[in-house]
């Protein structure tokens, strides 16, 4: 199989826009025998001609938003350097010094070698390999061992800090949303909101209330700009509704193209990027170590978490070093069992998984020493699920709340099975308190957009993800055995990938991780710390577009 060579664009900027360098590669099937020429017609149609003068049309070739997300074709030259540093032979590179430096006494080059693994990771090699996650989660930990690594953790740690951020900074949003006047209070009676109720609502905890004020204009570069200005620009702080920030897919997408959906996105780092701050900063302080000599790997479901570890957001200056050295895909993993001459994960070697950043307890009905526990929700963190049922619970009240079994809300699938709504409401009165959504895939994804960009969304929190299916359905993920998708269709094996995503992992909500408040307190210096938002939160930067006249792109 052979790929059809890619057009070359010259003399542009750094970043390179869609409409001049979409390359969707087309495959060929090309023979030594066979030779022949590209004929293009007036109308444009392109034809191969073969030695006998035989014509045949080719056809045009089409690039989804799907192929755009994959590409790499709009990412800067700059980004794209670091994206292709980061593959299992940097760690290989890392581990050979390591070896050296024990070698010849030189501890000055030895650096701590952390992997942390994702559990959308875990449930694609337990369906895989027919292992249970804690199985797997054992097996990854004396594969990387036995390479040299030195510590192996488990991101639904920094998952439950993610969601238990993320439900904080809703809270926060929605109270200042209503103070502000962006959002309307809800009728908790069945009689009409007074201005002093509203006042009441909005001042709920400690926060005062503010006299309604006009949103604040925000002009943004780029997409943004005159010609894609939203119908109305609201202020970071009281952005509804709240859009996840976990998925990179979607972050890279909203900088990119749709620079005014910004003040929109959580401002929560994902799992992947609290857990390096975790380890460089806490873990590192804890075994004496500055930030530069650890090198944090984590393994995921999805190639753009390549990209997120790059952003110049997640890198110390004074260290020289990123929050996450490396980010390893499933699958590149899977490509090193064959590199160590260890093709079949079933018959590897368990280790006890290392304590501190790994949701392991003693199992309390069974009392084995280790079992796996993590968030309720979806495989794709479960942000919209624990978002809502904390939401409830610090706004209006409300507990008790089961997404997942429709228990106190209403959960209905819109359009198609990647758009869900979840809706609170007052029992009896059909008033809605929260609504939320969530939205897989760049069809539902440019659907949302559309409805915000108007003011015409009626969510108050949506969990966006870019792969169709979310997270489980990650493009780093494996294959089924054998790579057949002909013997085990993609909706069957993403099926079983999200069977064993919860398959012996026991439930626990965020805040009931012992861990989490001792981090508080002693890493963040409390809950709402310029430490912990340093450490926790980050921002967004929409890419200006310079586009060039196409007529003078040099070909």
């Amino acid at each position: 199989m052979a790929f059809s060579g890619a057009l070359t664009l010259s003399d542009l900027n750094d970043f390179i826009s869609p409409s001049q360098a979409c390359i969707k590669p087309v495959e060929v099937s090309k023979t030594a025998e066979t030779q022949g020429a590209i004929k293009v017609d007036n109308s444009g149609s392109y034809y191969e001609v073969s030695q006998d003068g035989s014509e045949t049309k080719l056809e045009t070739a089409t690039i989804s938003l799907n192929d755009c997300l994959a590409c790499s074709g709009c990412i800067t030259s700059a980004e794209s350097v670091l994206v292709t540093l980061q593959s299992q032979e940097e760690l290989y590179s890392i581990l050979k010094q390591n070896k050296i430096a024990i070698e010849t006494n030189d501890p000055s080059t030895h650096r701590t070698v952390v992997v942390s693994i994702s559990p959308q990771t875990r449930a694609s090699f337990a369906a895989k390999y027919q292992q249970t996650p804690l199985q797997v989660a054992r097996k990854l930990t004396w594969f990387f061992k036995s390479l040299g690594v030195h510590s192996v953790f488990d991101t639904s740690f920094s998952r439950d800090l993610a969601l238990l951020e993320t439900g904080r900074e809703f809270v926060e949003r929605y109270r200042k949303a209503i103070a502000k006047g962006v959002l309307k209070p809800p009728n908790m009676n069945g009689s009409a909101a007074s201005s002093s109720e509203a006042a009441a609502a909005a001042a709920s905890g400690d926060m005062e209330v503010d006299t309604p004020k006009p949103r604040k204009r925000i002009i943004r570069r780029g997409a943004a700009a005159t010609n894609d200005e939203p119908a109305v620009a609201v202020e970071t702080e009281s952005a509804m509704p709240m859009l996840a920030s976990a998925c990179p897919g979607w972050i890279c997408y909203a900088e990119k193209t749709h620079g005014y959906m910004l003040p929109y996105i959580s401002e929560t780092k994902s799992p992947q990027q609290i857990m390096g701050s975790m380890v460089k900063n806490h873990f590192g302080s804890q075994l004496g170590l500055n930030p530069d000599q650890i090198y944090h790997v984590c393994v995921m479901p999805c190639y753009d978490k390549k990209l997120e570890a790059s952003r110049s957001d997640f890198y110390s200056d004074l260290y020289k070093t990123r929050d996450v050295d490396c980010v390893i895909t499933s699958t590149e993993v899977e490509k090193m069992f064959g590199e160590q001459g260890q093709t079949d994960m079933s018959v590897f070697g368990e280790l006890d998984l290392d304590l501190g950043y790994n949701s392991v307890i003693k199992d309390p009905n069974t009392g084995a020493d280790q079992v796996l526990v993590g968030a309720s929700g979806n495989a794709s963190g479960g942000f919209l699920e624990y978002v809502m049922q904390y939401g409830a619970r610090e706004i209006f009240g409300i507990d008790g709340l089961d997404v997942d079994k429709a228990i106190g809300v209403e959960v209905k699938t819109v359009r198609n099975s990647d758009f869900r709504e979840v809706t609170l409401e007052v029992p009896g009165s059909g008033e809605v308190l929260l609504k939320f959504a969530a939205a897989y895939g760049f069809r539902n994804i440019q659907n949302l957009v559309r409805k915000v960009k108007t003011g015409k969304s009626p969510y108050h929190f949506v969990e966006v993800m870019a792969c169709p299916s979310g997270c489980i359905n990650g493009g780093g993920q494996l294959k089924p055995p054998g790579d057949n998708f002909a013997a085990v269709p993609l909706k069957d094996w993403i099926a079983q990938v999200d069977g064993q995503y919860r398959n012996g992992v026991l439930a626990r909500k965020p805040e009931e991780n012992p861990v989490l408040e001792q981090l508080y307190r002693e890493w963040l210096g409390g809950v709402d710390t310029p430490k912990a938002r340093e450490q926790l939160r980050t921002g967004y930067h929409a890419v200006e577009q310079n586009l060039v006249n196409p007529l003078a792109v040099k070909w």
